[in-house]
């Protein structure tokens, strides 16, 4: 919607992970040397945390992007919310094998004998398992014992495990304890600072084109880093909707009282609805530990599709309605009364 009005190629705060938007904050060049020293080992497990909308995802798609296809063939699941059964079903799919009505043992010598295919054919598999903390004790230690396939001097198969900082609980739980035997690295990416918030907006624009269209003033850095806390997607989001309402309102430069109108615009869409003021604060508090569960686990290309689809549709109407009161007014309509 606002692209063509700023001049700016594609939209620059997208809720849908995009590797070529890829950041390299201090805490994702971390994440990223971890990732990378894994690689490097071939073995065990690599777990990285994060806040929801911290960037975990883009991380490990920009990983995907630089890896060699002719030596590591990658895999990911993103759906968790999944028994130990399916979840063997889910990697199987995701290396490209059949699952469908195959029972468990069926589905583990499947996946064993493509695991020793590709060290025949002198390729490595990586599984990234998105949504860590979804899993089950049960599903966890089914993850484990995959890496039970190895040659006589090597693992079969890899495993990154994403996942929100609740996740670490369940890694600290006793019967976790093989499976921590077997982590050779973890790491917590955390927010971005205020210098960086700047950094990754700038870094946004300038990769669809900006140049300096719209103008964001020191002010409007430091209340978007204060509102969003440094998480990317909580960037992302304000500034999408400021953008949009640059659009509307054909501005050009952003201060303060911009970001702040956004800011209790996006609040106000959270407000309690009536009726419900008699919950307490543990109800509420509950009540949004859930929405945000749920949404996290909202497929974020799905939800890009139909904010898009919302969007061509507000430019219509906006464009129907530029017309109508652009036309010149008849000529034969009588006048006001004096």
């Amino acid at each position: 919607m606002y692209e063509s009005f700023y001049g700016l190629t594609a939209k620059p705060f997208q809720l849908k992970p995009d590797p070529s938007f890829y950041f390299g904050s201090k805490g994702h060049k971390r994440a990223m040397a971890y990732l990378e020293y894994g690689l490097s080992q071939g073995e065990g497990f690599i777990v990285i945390t994060g806040e929801v909308g911290a960037g975990k995802t883009t991380l490990v798609r920009n990983l995907f992007r630089e890896l060699d296809s002719d030596k590591i063939l990658a895999a990911q699941i993103v759906n968790t919310h999944l028994n130990s059964d399916d979840t063997l079903r889910m990697v199987a799919g995701a290396f490209g094998l059949q699952f469908e009505g195959a029972s468990k043992a069926t589905l583990l010598t499947r996946i064993e004998q493509f695991l020793r295919r590709c060290d025949q054919s002198g390729k490595r598999a990586l599984l990234v398992v998105d949504e860590a903390q979804n899993l089950s004790p049960q599903t966890v230690e089914e993850l484990r014992m995959l890496s039970n396939f190895q040659t006589d001097d090597k693992s079969l198969l890899q495993t990154f495990l994403l996942g929100q900082p609740e996740f670490r609980k369940t890694l600290l739980s006793p019967e976790m304890l093989q499976l921590r035997q077997r982590v050779i690295a973890t790491y917590h990416l955390g927010p971005m600072d205020a210098a960086e918030t700047r950094t990754y907006i700038e870094h946004r624009l300038h990769t669809v084109g900006w140049r300096g269209d719209p103008s964001i003033d020191d002010g409007a850095y430091v209340d978007i880093h204060a509102f969003t806390g440094g998480i990317p997607r909580k960037i992302n989001t304000l500034c999408d909707r400021l953008l949009l309402m640059g659009y509307l309102e054909e501005l050009h430069a952003f201060s303060p009282l911009q970001i702040q109108e956004v800011i209790g615009d996006i609040q106000q869409e959270f407000d309690v609805p009536a009726g419900d003021e008699e919950l307490d604060d543990t109800q509420l508090h509950g009540l949004a530990v859930t929405v945000l569960k749920e949404q996290s686990s909202i497929d974020l290309e799905i939800m890009n599709e139909r904010l898009s689809r919302i969007e061509r549709s507000v430019v219509a109407v906006l464009n129907a309605l530029k017309k109508i009161l652009s036309s010149p007014k008849p000529k034969n309509l009588p006048s006001e009364p004096q």
